[in-house]
């Protein structure tokens, strides 16, 4: 006897298993040895391994064993046909294999099928014709061959071995010996098993129908997913997507901006991943998410290091220092940023962009800079829409971004060279960036959320106010940077600009010195700038030569003074008026200012007889020429004070030049210059050469003021001037003058022309 597991065995089947446990094996080879009649029995669980008397059925099926073959690892398959039906009466010994004594039950086989029997093979093979059809596992060849069978037991035994049913269910066909009762329980169990496979069709057919486009989109896309994983090019999308959805609940945004951002990332999550579309919402959720909606830099404003780190980096500059100092004091006090934009204005290379650098270090912030020199589209600051392709943010939310904090330095370099053309107004964009009460909303227009911009520090940079929008200008508070004084610019020299370029260039201190005379013939005949860039490059082309001689020569010391200094840059560039000579008739000095600083200008006059013709050489203005035209009427309205010939006017050319005629003047300053230079001539009275003066004219002979006061009087100072005319409302411009030039000068407030001739006429030489 063998016990099998999982398997049924019916009279009249031929089936090959597998036996590999030793008393199966045993058993086997003493039936071969024997007649090859064994005795199979089902077990009643198939996981046990070392079955006993109790654990397998004791009905089963006499079998005939046909053919054995031997496989690798010691198990054996073989063929076995069902002969008869049999019952355990008696195990004789269970080791080393089962040994029983079994009663054949044979089938009862009536000479007559009755009509019952053949009413219940016809429903059997019915419902087993119907069972094939909805069981996919059975092929339906076998129809036709159990059709054939006539004997009612054996056609019983041949459907219940092709049935999928449990072994308890086919144990209950075995051991059912009336062939009509068999055929009524095959009957119920066809019923039943076709039952379910109809309620399983069902279902799945259901399941099918349900599975909409999304469901199928789904499918592909996680195929396409595997695919890309496989490749090695893709991340996981859900997981993307839920990181995402986990970064926005971190960053407790507004309640519309939050529901806005996450309609977004689930709306990308429903895209396939390869379309532009999804490219398109990837770079806009990834911008979102990465920009410091609440990361702000901390840092307390120390005022003495704010101090301590503006004198480190800037020589002079008093005014502008002060008042940076006076800003970041209040910021202090309010706990608050709201309040007027810096406007440092000044010449270039003065130092405004470092300025606001050094303000960025003294409070401990992030510094971030746009130049807005030649921006002409308004998307600059604003940003593309998301419909355009290619569409990013403006550059002021990209700076936040790369900045990483919602509280940095913000620099717009150069505010007075905004342009705008037919792709809008830059200048009227930056209205609302630089205005505390609006910016806390700024709406990127790719974005399409305000952000907060009210923590930033703007500071802007400018050469002059006069090209900057009104509307713009009135948002932000000007801070003149002034040119700087020679003696400052040989003070940054030493300190900054020597060590810097000695250090860049390889050298060290011991290899070049310079001399304090060289530096400032340096400053005044190789360079004219209000700043020290040209300075700077001075410098570095001296060390540049020094280093080519150290390198090319045994000698490592130089020292650079007012004597070898044409050696190294050649002869001298630029020269300056030097007060020289006697007191001449119908010669002044003016004073005027230039983008580079202060200079003095000649202004000489003459009369020859004529008709009366005006005459204005040296490429001089309409403003200047107005002045000039003022001035001589104002002379005709006081010719008897003056004592001179009431009709000069008509007798006589007048004819006014002011030397350099290649570089173009303007202005209303050399007002009373030219009046008195022409006065000078028609009266024959000679000029005090030391004496310098400016300011604007009226009809009436008045004074007014005029503006570059300090670079003028610098300018004066310069040339040897020892008395400086200036408006009497050009007063409080004195304090602006260096102390060390104060001292060396004498100024003399002037209402009136008269005022003017009574300090420049040398009256007693008349």
């Amino acid at each position: 006897m063998i016990p099998l597991r999982g398997l049924s065995v019916f009279p009249n089947m031929v089936l090959h298993f597998d036996i590999g446990r030793e008393k199966s094996i045993n058993a086997l080879e003493k039936a071969m040895v024997m007649n090859q009649y064994i005795f199979l029995a089902a077990q009643k669980d198939e996981n046990t391994d070392l079955p006993t008397p109790e654990d397998f059925y004791h009905v089963g099926t006499i079998g005939k064993i046909k053919q054995m073959l031997k496989l690798p690892g010691d198990s054996i398959r073989v063929l076995v046909e069902g002969v008869c039906r049999g019952q355990i009466d008696e195990i004789i010994f269970e080791v080393p294999y089962f040994q029983c004594v079994v009663t054949k039950i044979e089938d009862p086989e009536p000479e007559e099928v009755s009509p019952k029997t053949e009413a219940l093979m016809r429903a059997v093979l019915n419902g087993f014709d119907e069972y094939l059809a909805v069981n996919q596992k059975l092929a339906p060849e076998i129809f036709p061959t159990v059709a054939g069978i006539e004997e009612p037991g054996r056609f019983a035994d041949m459907i219940g071995s092709h049935l999928d049913i449990k072994i308890e269910d086919k144990q209950i066909l075995l051991e059912t010996i009336d062939v009509d009762e068999r055929l009524e329980k095959l009957n119920e169990l066809l019923a039943r098993e076709i039952e379910i496979l109809n309620i399983e069709q069902d279902i799945t057919t259901k399941v099918k129908s349900q599975m909409n486009k999304n469901q199928r989109e789904y499918y592909l896309r996680e195929q396409m997913r595997a695919i890309q994983d496989e490749l090695g090019i893709s991340e996981d999308l859900e997981d993307e997507v839920e990181d995402w959805l986990e970064q926005l609940k971190k960053l407790k945004l507004d309640k519309k901006i939050n529901e806005k951002i996450e309609k977004e990332i689930k709306r990308f999550g429903k895209m396939q991943p390869a379309s532009a579309e999804a490219s398109v919402s990837r770079t806009y959720i990834e911008t979102i998410l990465g920009l410091p909606w609440h990361k702000e830099k901390k840092g307390n404003i120390d005022l003495s290091k704010a101090e301590k780190i503006l004198n480190e980096d800037h020589h002079g500059l008093e005014k502008v220092k002060e008042r940076v100092l006076e800003y970041l004091a209040v910021i202090q006090l309010s706990k608050s940023l709201k309040g007027p934009i810096l406007c440092l204005v000044g010449p270039p290379g003065v130092g405004k962009t470092s300025i606001a650098k050094s303000v960025a270090r003294a409070i401990n912030r992030d510094f971030v800079r746009m130049s807005l020199g030649g921006v002409r589209d308004e998307a600059e600051i604003r940003g593309h829409r998301r419909t355009y392709i290619g569409a990013i943010p403006g550059r002021i939310i990209t700076s936040i971004k790369e900045a990483g904090s919602k509280n940095p330095v913000f620099l717009f370099d150069e505010v007075d060279k905004i342009g705008a053309d037919f792709k809008g107004d830059p200048a009227s964009a930056l209205l609302e960036v630089l205005d505390p009460e609006q910016n806390k909303e700024f709406t990127d227009h790719y974005l399409e959320v305000p952000f907060d911009l009210s923590k930033v520090m703007f500071i802007t940079t400018a050469n002059t106010i006069d090209t900057i929008p009104r509307p713009l200008l009135d948002r932000m508070e000007v801070i003149n940077v002034a040119g700087y004084t020679e003696e400052e610019k040989v003070k940054i020299a030493q300190d900054y600009l020597i060590p810097k370029k000695v250090k860049e260039h390889g050298l060290k201190e011991e290899n070049i010195n310079f001399s304090e005379k060289a530096l400032r013939d340096l400053i005044n005949y190789y360079t004219r700038e209000s700043g020290v860039r040209n300075l700077e490059r001075e410098i570095a082309n001296i060390c540049r030569k020094v280093a080519r001689k150290i390198v090319g020569g045994k000698k490592t010391n130089f020292r650079i003074t007012e004597k070898n200094l044409e050696g190294y840059l050649g002869k001298r560039r630029f020269h300056y008026d030097i007060i020289t000579g006697e007191a001449e008739v119908g010669v002044t000095t003016g004073l005027a200012w230039t983008v580079v600083g202060g200079d003095t200008l000649f202004i000489e006059t003459t009369v020859v007889p004529g008709s009366g013709k005006l005459v204005l050489t040296g490429q001089l203005g309409e403003v200047m020429q107005e002045s000039a035209k003022a001035g001589i009427s104002y002379i005709r309205s006081i010719a008897d004070k003056l004592e001179i010939n009431h009709d000069f006017y008509k007798e006589q050319d007048l004819h006014i030049h002011i030397p350099e005629g290649a570089v173009p003047k303007d202005g209303p300053s050399a007002g009373v210059t030219m009046c008195t230079a022409i006065i000078s001539t028609l009266t024959g009275t000679p000029v005090r050469k030391d004496v310098a003066m400016t300011g604007e004219i009226t009809l009436r002979g008045k004074v007014l003021p005029v503006g570059g006061i300090r670079e003028k009087v610098l300018a004066a100072h310069r040339a040897g001037i020892k008395k400086v005319l200036l408006p009497a409302e050009n007063e409080r411009d004195i304090e602006d003058i260096p102390k060390n030039v104060r001292r060396q000068l004498e100024f003399v407030l002037i209402h009136t022309v008269d005022e003017a001739l009574e300090h420049a006429l040398v009256k007693d030489e008349k």
